[in-house]
């Protein structure tokens, strides 16, 4: 009997291939340079968990030319998920804050990514694993 195989495209094998690069976010904070900038996430309440508001915290240096106003995209790393976005407020210095839940996937799946989305930052991504 012939067997099929079927194969995903690179793309989305390259997707499905992530890891938590960010795991430290239920300790602390986690930061990525973006060009000359330094992008620092956190995620409060710790242990990062599931179905439960959360508050989110950017701080980006140097902030000069940075709106007042940024999204932060939450999904599944090679996963179709609806929008899930957290509106992040300037609070007058270099951070920005915003409010919101991370849903529980069906699949079981714990791995998210969350991305602000910022031309002038390049979308810098913070992936993690939520814990139940």
């Amino acid at each position: 009997m012939a067997m099929l195989t079927l194969l995903a495209p690179a793309s989305l094998q390259a997707k499905a291939e992530t890891r938590a690069d960010c795991d430290a976010i239920h300790t602390g904070p986690c930061s990525r340079r973006a060009g000359e900038r330094t992008v620092t996430l956190e995620i409060d309440p710790k242990p990062v968990r599931h179905m439960s508001e959360l508050t989110f915290r950017i701080r980006i240096e140097p902030c000069p030319g940075i709106p007042s106003t940024l999204m932060l995209d939450l999904g599944m790393p090679g996963m179709v998920m609806g929008k899930n976005q957290v509106r992040m407020i300037r609070d007058g210095s270099c951070t920005w804050e915003g409010k919101g839940i991370i849903v529980r996937c069906m699949s079981g799946r714990r791995l998210w990514r969350a991305t602000l989305m910022s031309p002038e930052l390049g979308n810098p991504a913070f992936t993690f694993n939520v814990r139940d």
